[in-house]
Formats: structure tokens, sequence, C-alpha cells
């Protein structure tokens, strides 16, 4: 397989595995691109590399720039903005682990604080009660693992893969 082909299906199957982890297909192509790509990009490049809308690039790498996988790179005399891919994978783990955490399990934890006021008065409600108490349980511990996570340092968790 030539380098060009490897590198449009690593982008294509990229988007397309990011869309599991609950990012969006276009999002996960402009990472893909940026990730191969030996030089820092302009949003012209990446639409005219992946066919896609100045509004759709665009937007997917303010929401990168927001999840801090991607950065702006000042190029002087250049009046475009550039973006680089965060390369170092502990790195953007630990940065996809914060913005996950933040969207999905904090959101979850705040439900389950709510609905734990109910009191358990019948077989129903224990029933309701015990569930809600045990996943608050479960869900604290994992918001623990993954705040241990996203604190650590990133070679401790290239040492721990690693293993």
């Amino acid at each position: 397989m030539d380098l060009n082909k490897a590198q449009e299906r690593f982008i294509h199957d990229w988007g397309n595995l990011s869309s599991n982890w609950g990012v969006k297909c276009t999002m996960g192509k402009i990472h893909a691109l940026l990730l191969v790509s030996s030089e820092d990009l302009c949003a012209d490049d990446i639409m005219q590399k992946l066919c896609m809308s100045s509004g759709n690039v665009n937007m997917n790498l303010k929401a990168l720039e927001n999840w801090q996988v991607i950065k702006k790179v000042y190029r002087p005399g250049e009046r475009k903005d550039f973006y680089q891919a965060e390369k170092d994978f502990s790195k953007v783990f630990k940065l996809i682990i914060a913005e996950r955490k933040k969207k999905e399990l904090d959101p979850l934890l705040g439900l389950l604080r709510e609905v734990n006021a109910v009191e358990a008065k019948c077989p129903e409600s224990n029933e309701f009660c015990r569930m809600t108490k045990d996943l608050e349980r479960f869900a604290k511990k994992a918001d623990r693992a993954l705040n241990v996570i996203a604190s650590s340092q990133a070679e401790w968790i290239s040492k721990v893969l690693i293993r």
C-alpha cells in the first residue's frame, strides 16, 4: 500500500472509529489528517484535502481546540491560522478522558444526586433507591479513577499501558 492510500485509509477509518467514541466522524477525520500531516495545516488545506465545507471545517476545528487535542500555530508573515495535532498519545488520551468525563459522567453524577432524594417506602421505591445508590457508588469510583488518570503524569499512563 502506498503512502497516500494508507493516509486516506487511516483518515477514513479514524473518522468512523471516532463516532464510536462519541465524536462526529468529520471531527475525527480532521483530527486524523492533522495527526498524519508532517506540516501544520490551515483550514483551506483541510477543506481541500477532505472535501469539506468551510463551515464544517471551522466548526470542527473549534471543537478539537476545545478538547485541546489540536492547537493554533503561529507562522510569521501568514494571516491564516494553522493547526497542529497533539501527537503525544498519553496527553491525547488524558484530554479525551477529561472531555468524555465532563460530557457523560459528571451529568450522570448530578442526576443521581437528584434522584437519590427519593425515600424508600415500598418495594418499588426500595429497589429504585438501592439501584441508584449502587450506581452512584460505582460512578463515584469511576470519577475518582478518571480524575487520577486526568491529573497524572503522561509518562505514568504510558508505563501502565506498556506493561
